[in-house]
């Protein structure tokens, strides 16, 4: 009996070997070593938990949500957009991307997404995407230890059209404690922390005026121009050759949004000097800030953009018609 199932074996060796060529290509069947050649989640995480760490003392991106995203859009690192072009992320090419590509189906067909030189590139490309990109912004006012506010703010920004993707990303980190990753990590280089004013400067400051160097400087664009922050809102100086649509364009945000947080118009024209914020602005000044007397070639816009307050609250606040002319002199509440 063993003799014929030797012969038959030896018969149909050659169609075996075949077969199980095939079934390897596609994942079925472990290859001669033992082994699938797919990586397993924890030797992904051992692989790229450094470079996540070290991301996150530079970028102050929690290494526990970058990990998770990496396990969850690569596959672990198996996914065909991980293998082909280096991409752990899912990063499509937007605007401002000069590098090369790869086309894939995803929500649509044929869509392009960015290839990268080695795993490492994606995981920096990864980090400076969230930090440039004005829709992630708030996401660094969180804690770094937080990453359950991370994961829900990463879905409220946009980053997934999967309803589940915070709770995917919350399960990743528990299954594998990659939270204790976090440890050390630092505060968020956007979050400022300011000393306790006593009710003497606070009295002093009703009458004072916001001053641009001042303001906080929470980040840089790609192209380096300094984000400031007044009155918890993110803006910028505007510099010659500044248009609507260049500034759109850096920041990645719709021209009309950018147009209508600032309350002007579409004609009109930027100056160097101005204040652009990116973000809508607040309903009333930062505490402390009760009054402003109107100073010679001010206007009401320039003075909302300095107090970072919608142009219709002040002048809703101060009783005043939409274009009313302020005198030098003219004692204005912003708060």
């Amino acid at each position: 009996m063993l003799s014929y199932i030797f012969v038959l074996m030896k018969k149909w060796e050659p169609h075996l070997r075949l077969l199980s060529i095939l079934l390897i290509m596609v994942g079925l069947l472990p290859d001669a070593f033992g082994q699938s050649g797919r990586m397993t989640t924890r030797e992904y995480i051992n692989k790229y938990k450094d470079i996540a760490i070290k991301d996150m003392k530079t970028y102050k991106i929690p290494a526990s949500i970058t990990l998770a995203q990496g396990i969850l859009e690569s596959g672990s690192g198996n996914g065909k957009l991980a293998r082909k072009a280096n991409n752990h992320f899912g990063i499509k090419c937007h605007k401002g991307w000069h590098g090369k590509r790869v086309y894939m189906n995803d929500d649509k067909r044929h869509e392009c997404f960015r290839k990268y030189k080695n795993p490492e590139a994606s995981y920096r490309d990864h980090s400076h995407f969230l930090t440039t990109g004005e829709r992630y912004a708030f996401l660094f006012r969180y804690p770094i230890t937080d990453y359950k506010k991370w994961a829900y703010g990463l879905k409220r920004a946009g980053y997934a059209t999967n309803p589940k993707y915070p709770q995917l990303l919350i399960h990743y980190i528990k299954e594998y404690h990659l939270d204790k990753y976090d440890r050390g990590g630092g505060t968020s280089k956007r979050t400022v922390e300011k000393p306790k004013e006593s009710r003497k400067s606070r009295k002093a400051k009703m009458y004072q005026t916001p001053v641009i160097a001042s303001f906080v400087k929470v980040r840089a664009s790609m192209y380096g121009r300094p984000v400031l922050e007044n009155n918890h809102r993110r803006l910028i100086v505007v510099k010659r050759g500044d248009t609507f649509k260049r500034v759109a364009a850096e920041f990645e945000i719709g021209m009309r949004k950018l147009i209508r947080y600032n309350d002007l118009k579409k004609t009109d024209i930027l100056h160097p000097g101005d204040l652009l914020y990116l973000e809508k602005k607040a309903s009333k000044a930062e505490k402390g800030y009760k009054y402003h007397i109107v100073k010679q070639g001010e206007t009401l816009w320039k003075i909302s953009q300095l107090y970072g307050i919608r142009l219709g609250s002040l002048l809703e606040r101060n009783n005043l018609p939409r274009h009313y002319q302020a005198s030098t002199g003219t004692k204005l509440r912003v708060r």
